[in-house]
């Protein structure tokens, strides 16, 4: 008797092959076969009908047209090939909406005559996949349609709006349901830091001591009145108006300083003490979000990199499946996970019965475990470690800590703070001044042995705790020293990929498993970019944000996409009808607008306007085709000066100082330097898209002449060309001028071939016939010589460099690799490299203060390129030759 299994992804078939017996045949999917297609790919016949717009029929029911993927046509052959020979069909794909969908549909594409087995399991050992074996079920149709409306959702809004943008914004952009939502939450943060107006405000550290032990203290009230710290500030630069009810006061420099100085050499009093006992209890196993949150604190991998490591390490059989909401864990689990807490850590870590948590986001419905190793007994980081790369053993040791961790004893000890009133001598503002002071002491680690959540980082961090001696109330102390120390307010932290996973979840804004996919597609579309950890929106998301929401503001509010996720989780659950909810989306409600409706009824939208920022009353920033620029308007409303918005620049940088300083930088018109000899036209010195140039002014009445000497239709084109790296667009002359349009430099013959001087894409070379040599400088075309052009020649072709140069900076160990990463210079420019991964550093970065972590980030973004493109590393381009003839085996049929 024969039985195919299919699952999605060939690592997943291997693992699997390898608990079954011979009867078992598993193939992989690998991922969808079918979906729908572009309207433009649909049949001939169909072009015109209900499905010509989405592929989808938005008048009877949204039915969807799909289609085999081009790619899968094979794939679904070999499949149904297979099927003839089996007499039972197991359909294996993941347990959540999107494993469920692509069952369904091999369902419909193999169209078995066999009896079908829906297959289900959350971890690939051969426990689990025995278990599955003997409760196999039904198709679960309602997750398929919460698959399907989630689809057809995203192809409804991304068809209805991103004509919208490329006509108003640019070409080539795209909306969708989750990504647009998820650019307004990075565009906002950014709008706050722009408002924020910063503030100075000073405090006031004593360092207090009883015999022998100091500790240090800060100021907290004087004359009753509490001393203003950097949260009491609005964004406004003013105090909050609970601050100003509350009576803060603030300090200023001079202040503190002769508080700090009437402090020296006297004496306070312990007026309070509070001791409390200290209980800390570990964090929940992991979820798909917190996995993602904790791997970006911890290891620095992006959502991306996280969720395909932990994909792999799943598929192999090392985690359970690393798509959950949930939080809970199996019986087969938490037994696992006390045994190993006895064994490594001692009886007095085991709590009397197992911890249960329960799960609190919304809607947790994706799977019914959290991620937590595999198999019924966990394997210790120590027997994987040499069976797996170095990011796979990271992240499976994060999981591995966190799950056993979530079954121990709370970490135990003392909290106490203490307050010290001081009576200041000499200071004329201050009568009384109180300090306080706290520090823990932890009698029992309990669950901190085996592991510690992390934080993201806030935005007022509280002060590090003191380590206290014993004290009693009423207590004198000796004040050993005192220094004033000077602060200023701070902007809203930017989100990092870990703050904003956390914000969606908690906003209920998509799932978490889409979290890694549309973070990745923002800033794959140009919305946002990374500097360090933090998620820096562009301008560009600035425009399109602005257009959504001023005119279709429901895509874009937090609670009405949070809503439309939960309408999809009732869907799944069997509550509402798919087709009724699609129809209200789209075509709209009683007293409610659909989204066709919404679309139909916008006016002439002012492109203008959408993609203008004001930075001040004259300068604003326009998004235009070829990037933001800066735009100056005059008292008359005409444009006065502009220039291009360099890329390092963050829109919180960029302020009306530093607009008038890239203004007044820039070349602000056409620099006439003289005119050629030949045809006496103007050469003027330009700034370009791509940097300063010089090039020919050519009259509008100037003429071309034929070889024959006829007069040409086509007008004379400029000759144009570069300015060195070393010229200034403001100093260039005519003579450098005449120089770079005279290139390439001719240097004679050579063997019978001509040698040329030039500069190119990649740099300063020469050629001779098909030889070809780089030069040290740009300098070098117009002073090398024929007879060193001829010696250089002589040398064999070197690939890169001739010698191995010494790296520019180095970043420590790769989390991933476990190698070490350096910056190095490179042919074509600065890149990163930890010896198996090479990434460039984009040119609007300064190699000078590039960070580890923005190292690390490029070398996991260049992984991930290669990881899309199947593993292969792509090279460039070269033309091939017009000449060669196309080989083929047999005529092709007319």
């Amino acid at each position: 008797m024969s039985k195919l299994v299919i699952v999605e992804s060939p690592a997943k078939a291997r693992t699997i092959s390898g608990y079954l017996g011979k009867e078992y045949r598993v193939e992989a999917s690998i991922g969808h076969i079918r979906d729908l297609p572009k309207p433009s790919d649909l049949p001939a016949d169909m072009k015109k009908g209900p499905f010509a717009k989405f592929s989808v029929d938005v008048g009877h029911g949204f039915e969807p047209y799909y289609v085999v993927s081009p790619d899968k046509k094979k794939k679904v052959a070999e499949l149904k090939k297979l099927l003839k020979n089996a007499d039972e069909l197991y359909l294996a794909t993941d347990e959540d909406r999107e494993g469920e969908a692509i069952a369904w549909h091999l369902l419909a594409a193999l169209k078995p005559k066999v009896p079908v087995k829906r297959m289900v399991f959350h971890e690939i050992t051969k426990e689990a996949i025995n278990r599955a074996l003997g409760a196999t079920r039904e198709l679960n149709r309602q997750l398929v349609d919460a698959q399907e409306s989630r689809r057809i959702l995203d192809r409804l809004v991304g068809y209805e709006v991103s004509p919208l943008l490329w006509r108003k914004v640019a070409p080539s952009l795209s909306a969708g349901r989750v990504q647009s939502v998820t650019t307004r939450l990075v565009v906002e943060r950014e709008r706050e830091r722009m408002a924020f107006v910063p503030v100075s405000y000073w405090d006031v550290t004593a360092v207090f001591a009883k015999s022998e032990t100091e500790f240090k203290a800060r100021l907290t009230s004087v004359d009753k009145a509490r001393v203003a710290v950097g949260k009491d500030f609005a964004d406004t630069g003013r105090l909050g108006d609970k601050a100003l009810r509350e009576g803060v006061r603030v300090l200023g420099k001079t202040d503190a300083a002769q508080l700090a100085a009437s402090l020296e050499g006297g004496t306070g009093t312990v007026t309070a003490l509070e001791r409390k006992p200290y209980r800390r209890r570990p964090a929940p196993p992991f979820t798909t979000s917190t996995l993602q949150q904790e791997a970006s604190r911890k290891l620095r991998l992006s959502s991306r990199e996280t969720m395909r490591i932990a994909q792999a390490l799943y598929e192999n059989g090392y985690i359970t499946y690393m798509r959950t909401d949930s939080v809970n864990l199996s019986q087969q689990a938490v037994s696992a996970a006390r045994t190993q807490i006895k064994e490594m850590y001692g009886s007095e870590f085991l709590p009397a019965k197992p911890r249960v948590y329960v799960t609190k986001s919304k809607g947790a419905q994706e799977a019914h475990e959290a991620i937590r190793p595999a198999g019924d007994h966990f394997r210790t980081p120590g027997e994987v470690k040499a069976k797996l790369q170095a990011g796979e053993f990271a992240l499976y040791e994060l999981i591995w800590k966190r799950t056993v961790a979530s079954q121990m004893e709370d970490a135990r000890g003392d909290t106490v703070s203490v307050k010290i009133t001081v009576c200041p001598q000499g200071a004329d503002s201050v009568s009384e001044a109180v300090f306080s002071a706290a520090g823990t002491v932890i009698s029992f680690p309990g669950f901190i042995c085996a592991y510690e959540e992390g934080r993201d980082n806030r935005r007022y961090e509280e002060k590090a705790q003191s380590h206290l001696p014993e004290l009693d109330r009423g207590e004198i102390l000796t004040v050993k020293g005192s220094t004033g120390e000077g602060h200023e307010t701070a902007p809203p932290p930017r989100y990092t990929e870990a703050s904003l996973v956390k914000t969606l979840e908690e906003k209920g804004i998509g799932r978490p498993s889409t979290y890694a996919s549309t973070i990745s597609t923002i800033t794959d579309r140009g919305y946002v970019y990374r500097r360090g950890q933090a998620l820096v929106p562009t301008w560009l998301a600035f425009a399109v944000t602005r257009l959504l929401e001023e005119n279709l503001p429901e895509l874009v509010d937090y609670d009405f996409t949070a809503d439309m996720e939960h309408e999809l989780d009732r869907i799944a659950a069997g509550e509402e009808n798919r087709s009724e909810y699609l129809e209200n989306f789209y075509h709209g409600s009683k007293g409610r607008k659909g989204l066709e409706g919404q679309v139909a009824q916008l006016g002439d939208i002012d492109a203008r306007a959408v993609n203008t920022i004001e930075i001040t009353p004259r300068i604003n920033v326009r998004v235009g085709r070829y990037g933001p620029y800066l735009e100056e308007i005059n008292a008359a409303g005409e444009e006065n000066r502009r220039a291009s918005v360099p890329g390092d620049i963050a829109p919180d940088e960029l302020t009306g100082e530093k607009a008038e300083e890239i203004l007044t930088a820039a070349l602000q018109e056409d620099r006439i330097l003289g005119k050629e000899p030949v045809h006496g036209y103007d050469i003027a010195v330009k700034d370009g898209r791509f940097g300063p140039y010089v090039s020919e002014v050519i009259p509008d009445d100037a003429v071309q002449l034929t070889p024959t000497g006829k007069v040409s239709k086509t007008k004379p084109k400029p000759r144009t060309a570069s300015l060195f790296k070393t010229m200034n667009p403001q100093t260039v002359t005519l003579e450098d001028a005449l120089k770079l349009l005279s290139l390439p430099r001719s240097l004679g013959e050579s063997d019978g071939e001509q040698i040329t001087v030039q500069n190119g894409r990649y740099g300063p070379y020469l050629k001779c016939g098909k030889e070809s040599r780089s030069l040290e400088s740009e300098e070098q075309i117009f002073t090398i010589t024929k007879e060193e052009a001829r010696e250089l020649l002589k040398q064999p072709r070197v690939r890169g460099r001739a010698a191995a140069r010494p790296p520019l900076a180095e970043f420590g160990t790769d989390p991933v690799s476990g190698k070490n990463v350096v910056l190095k210079d490179g042919r074509f420019g600065p890149y990163v490299t930890d010896g198996e991964t090479n990434a460039s550093v984009p040119r609007s970065e300064d190699i000078n203060r590039l960070t580890t972590q923005r190292a690390l980030e490029l070398l996991a973004a260049r992984r991930q390129k290669i990881a899309e493109n199947g593993g292969v590393k792509k090279r460039r381009a070269t033309k091939r030759s017009t000449g060669a003839k196309r080989s083929t085996g047999t005529k092709r049929k007319k």
